[in-house]
């Protein structure tokens, strides 16, 4: 039989999500047809934990969630944020932009208040921004047929580098009058 750490180290990274000890025996199991002991399948995840701990890889097996994930070594946090911020930014249309910037003024808010706020349908726009954690659901409302609630994330604050919704402009900060014709009223 081939060395079973080989195998075990595959299914770990292969796994979108941290993989239990039970799911590695039954793969292993299922596919060399002979029993494994957990203490041998927990003898290889330390091995393999050893191995990743050294200064030569940049991830390291992490046991989370019950289970095991490779995961970016913290030092190298900083450089991965840049990346993710920058890939993030450049994906965000002018209508996602605009989503956003009623979510945030007005949350907690319903998907039909921000399209009445907007006055198109903004199902794509909310998708989007869920699929990129800027916003959450925040509950439900109140109101008839218990509408979702939306709200930005934690990521949405390091995605402007605010550190509360307070640290959004104000509206009347962004009303530009330079371009009024006349003299202002008092």
């Amino acid at each position: 039989m081939e060395n079973p750490e080989l195998y075990i180290e595959a299914l770990v990274f292969a796994s979108e999500q941290s993989i239990r000890v039970e799911e590695i025996l039954y793969c292993l199991q299922a596919t060399f047809e002979r029993d494994f002991e957990q203490a041998e399948v927990n003898t290889c995840l330390t091995n393999i934990k050893q191995k990743y701990a050294a200064t030569d890889f940049a991830i390291e097996l992490v046991h989370i969630n019950n289970g095991y994930q490779f995961l970016t070594k913290k030092s190298y946090h900083p450089v991965i944020s840049l990346l993710q911020l920058q890939r993030a930014k450049k994906k965000l249309s002018q209508a996602a932009l605009e989503t956003l910037a009623i979510i945030a003024y007005k949350q907690p808010i319903t998907k039909t208040e921000v399209e009445q706020i907007r006055g198109v349908n903004c199902d794509y726009s909310i998708q989007k921004l869920l699929e990129k954690e800027l916003i959450a659901i925040n509950g439900k409302s109140d109101a008839i047929g218990k509408p979702i609630l939306y709200g930005t994330s934690p990521l949405f604050m390091d995605y402007f580098g605010i550190n509360s919704i307070a640290e959004l402009p104000q509206i009347k900060e962004l009303t530009d009058t330079s371009s009024t014709i006349g003299e202002p009223q008092e």
